[in-house]
């Protein structure tokens, strides 16, 4: 079988040294000797696991996407990632395109059943942090709105003209209307154009749900009220 081995340390100590890649290479050498692998290796040297872009996991992944490889080889599960998530990810991404994941440390093989039913698990807990990550920021955002914090980017729009998008909205008027109306009213744009879309006025609608304002009442406002 072909197999694509992923090895990974995250610091220039570890890269000059070479202890933690050989005893990565090691493993990976001594069970594909035991199981008849063939290998292509691809090492990531210095890169921190934290990190999304990954340049030698990408080109491992691309490999067994483009039928190069049955199977992706980790000497620990750590070496995918420092996160259940970043981990579940390559899992879900293996079943998806159905090949086999193969994590030394663990005896994990997604080609049998216990490997599968480890993989469930792991999906599990996943899950769970993404929840507990959702649930912190929610929290947080709560938090900083009570002492006062605007959140996101500065608001550009005139807060009238946006009390009178809300209130468009309210009154059932679609993205793709409520653009068709300012428009036709002539009423320029945050930057001055002559034309609005229904993606500008569904940000600035996004934006007055994550931080209502409460502007004193205009002419526009009154207008439509």
């Amino acid at each position: 079988m072909n197999v694509v081995a992923y090895l990974r340390v995250s610091t220039d100590e570890q890269v000059q040294s070479g202890l933690g890649l050989e005893a990565q290479r090691t493993a990976v050498e001594d069970e594909a000797a035991r199981r008849g692998w063939s290998v292509a290796w691809e090492v990531d040297e210095g890169v921190s696991g934290k990190l999304r872009n990954r340049p030698a996991l990408d080109r491992a992944l691309g490999r067994l996407k483009a039928g190069e490889a049955q199977a992706l080889v980790v000497a620990k599960m750590d070496r995918l990632g420092r996160s259940v998530i970043q981990a579940s990810d390559v899992l879900e991404t293996a079943r998806r395109q159905k090949w086999d994941l193969i994590v030394l440390d663990l005896g994990m093989d997604l080609a049998t059943p216990h490997g599968k039913a480890m993989a469930q698990m792991l999906a599990v807990f996943a899950e769970l942090e993404r929840e507990m990550i959702s649930a912190r920021t929610k929290a947080a955002l709560t938090a900083a709105k009570a002492r006062g914090t605007r959140l996101g980017r500065p608001r550009q729009i005139d807060p009238g003209l946006l009390a009178r998008i809300v209130s468009m909205k309210a009154d059932g008027l679609s993205h793709r209307r409520i653009a068709a109306a300012l428009t036709a009213e002539g009423v320029p744009t945050v930057r001055g154009g002559v034309r609005w879309s229904p993606g500008s006025v569904g940000g600035f609608l996004t934006s007055a749900a994550i931080d209502p304002v409460d502007p004193e009442p205009t002419r526009s406002a009154l207008e439509v009220a």
